[in-house]
């Protein structure tokens, strides 16, 4: 059961929080230089998981290559994935660019304006559109994101697990009694940089934040305990080969299937383990594994080669539910032709766009 504060309190509160935010938020962030709800929605996507800072240049990078949402709607998709490359999750570009689209082609480059309508667009959830819809057009929606969930949290003991789905609804109920109808965008932008800074989820410093005297966990010793969080699934563990031939026309790459992790990203070959192994070979040895590698290249692309593993540990990778370890093999042939892939030289290559992964291999073979 929450006890919501009463109404001179949550004044007190939005005078408190939005006094601070004038003193101290971080204006000088490129997106919040002005309302345009392209340039918010374009932070708002790309601050997903990824650390201000490090967001910064990127948002500057794609903001000079796609100037405008019309940009953005008519770009190859060559060159988006090229500019987005670093800051993975490549699908959320995808829907970017499908959702610049709609508005395009469906709004006749006029955004829409409330919180219900942003989330009709491709890869707009709850929390993007209400962050654009109360930055961009002042509409009194909170904003819940993980930030959100913190600082909420623990204002009010909130002990409802935001693993859940059905959680969202708590939080966003709370925040719609707290927002500031007079000036929402600037409350929830406020809530976002003080979970990020005195309230923030490690080394948090509430004695010196400007809403201590509002945090219920703070005033009792509890902060420790909120947010509530069940521990999501460790990712599956998927082996994975990589093959580096090299010929003197270049490395054998290809251009990945359009379905399936790593989309129509450049690569260099590469075989999961369960690509050719069954249960019943589940004891082969090394040297064992390498040679049905060698098979398989043979006969997928055409090209003969004596495989020999690269010294060290494996290239590791995380995504949400798998985790990657990929042992790279490596050969110099003469230039085959090839059954399928192509011969690349490497400055041609570095003009693909690649997933981290493959930058991950690169980094290993120099």
């Amino acid at each position: 059961m929450i006890e919501m504060w009463h109404e001179e309190k949550i004044e007190a509160f939005r005078q408190t929080l939005l006094d601070w935010y004038d003193r101290e938020g971080r204006a000088d962030l490129p997106w919040r230089r002005d309302k345009e709800p392209y340039h918010v929605w374009v932070s708002e996507i790309m601050l997903q998981q990824t650390q201000v800072q490090t967001v910064i240049p990127y948002f500057e990078r794609f903001m000079k290559n796609f100037p405008t949402i019309t940009d953005l709607a008519m770009a190859p998709e060559q060159r988006l994935l090229k500019t987005w490359e670093g800051l993975g999750y490549y699908s959320r570009v995808r829907n970017m660019q499908k959702a610049a689209q709609q508005v395009v082609n469906d709004y006749d480059g006029v955004w829409p304006s409330d919180m219900q309508a942003l989330q009709q667009l491709t890869g707009i959830g709850p929390y993007t559109a209400a962050a654009i819809a109360s930055i961009s057009f002042d509409e009194p929606v909170p904003a819940i994101d993980g930030n959100a969930f913190r600082v909420f949290a623990r204002l009010f003991k909130i002990d409802a697990d935001i693993a859940q789905a059905k959680t969202r609804k708590i939080f966003f109920e709370v925040g719609q009694r707290l927002i500031d109808p007079e000036r929402p965008g600037d409350f929830n932008q406020a809530i976002m940089d003080l979970g990020s800074s005195y309230m923030s989820a490690k080394n948090y410093d509430s004695e010196h934040s400007p809403v201590k005297k509002f945090n219920a966990s703070y005033l009792d010793g509890t902060e420790d305990l909120y947010p509530v969080k069940t521990k999501a699934p460790k990712p599956k563990p998927v082996t994975y080969f990589a093959i580096a031939v090299k010929s003197s026309v270049g490395y054998l790459w290809e251009q990945r299937p359009a379905d399936g992790l790593l989309g129509n990203f450049w690569t260099m070959p590469l075989y999961a383990l369960t690509d050719f192994i069954t249960d019943s070979d589940a004891n082969w040895t090394e040297e064992e594994m390498v040679a049905a590698t060698q098979k398989r290249l043979a006969t997928d692309y055409g090209v003969v080669a004596d495989l020999k593993k690269v010294a060290g540990r494996p290239v590791t990778h995380v995504y949400t539910h798998l985790k990657w370890t990929v042992t790279i093999l490596t050969a110099e042939v003469a230039p085959q032709r090839l059954v399928r892939g192509q011969w690349r030289a490497i400055e041609d290559i570095q003009s693909d766009p690649q997933p981290k992964i493959q930058e991950k291999i690169w980094q290993r073979l120099s």
